[in-house]
């Protein structure tokens, strides 16, 4: 699972991951760019549209090493970036043209459950919405509260890392109860790049000698 606002701080993850792993969930504002890429209207939404053409070819190379991508079928829509403001799920054809995409909608959940259902490891860096504002928050909780139940039932190795994944399954409650929780954002960030880590190969070096 892959979220946060932006594609650009996370390509070159992506493009290793597709080549990694056998689904890829995309969630946060980084969905919308990838939306907005495949032809969806997504109203005023945080997206970076110049990444269009970046996020057409991380598809295409998921589809060439069998990884699905998972993207949000719905979402939840405001028409105020604020804490408690109205909103409403609609599907990808319905997105308000005035609105806002701020969560996952409820059919998102669901696959994303059975994503996780299907996982014998989960690997997951960013939120799924804005997760700092309820009801907003929701995506991401119940997303959280589903791995770590999968988990405490020894039936998924569950990693998470960087800062706002951490502090949303601490407000989620579940920190304790993933596998692995890693605090340090951006080595955890370069790891799952596939980018070697210094003081990882300092180790190496010595067991090699």
């Amino acid at each position: 699972i892959i979220g946060g606002a932006k594609v650009s701080t996370k390509i070159d993850l992506l493009q290793n991951l597709v080549s990694k792993v056998d689904a890829l969930v995309i969630g946060g504002g980084m969905a919308n760019t990838f939306l907005h890429a495949q032809g969806v209207g997504i109203g005023k939404s945080l997206a970076e549209k110049n990444l269009a053409g970046t996020a057409l070819r991380i598809i295409e190379k998921a589809g060439a090493a069998n990884c699905a991508i998972i993207l949000p079928v719905d979402a939840v829509v405001a028409y105020h970036f604020a804490a408690n403001a109205p909103c409403h799920a609609y599907g990808l054809d319905a997105i308000p043209a005035e609105g806002m995409i701020l969560d996952v909608g409820p059919q998102s959940i669901a696959r994303i459950h059975a994503a996780i259902d299907d996982a014998a490891t989960l690997v997951w860096n960013g939120p799924l919405g804005a997760f700092e504002m309820t009801p907003f928050d929701h995506g991401t909780m119940v997303a959280a509260k589903h791995a770590a139940n999968r988990t405490k039932a020894k039936k998924l190795i569950s990693v998470a890392g960087g800062g706002d994944t951490v502090a949303a399954l601490n407000q989620a409650g579940v920190a304790g109860d993933f596998t692995y929780v890693s605090t340090a954002g951006g080595a955890f960030l370069e790891w799952m790049e596939g980018k070697p880590l210094p003081g990882v190969e300092v180790l190496r070096m010595r067991q090699a000698q």
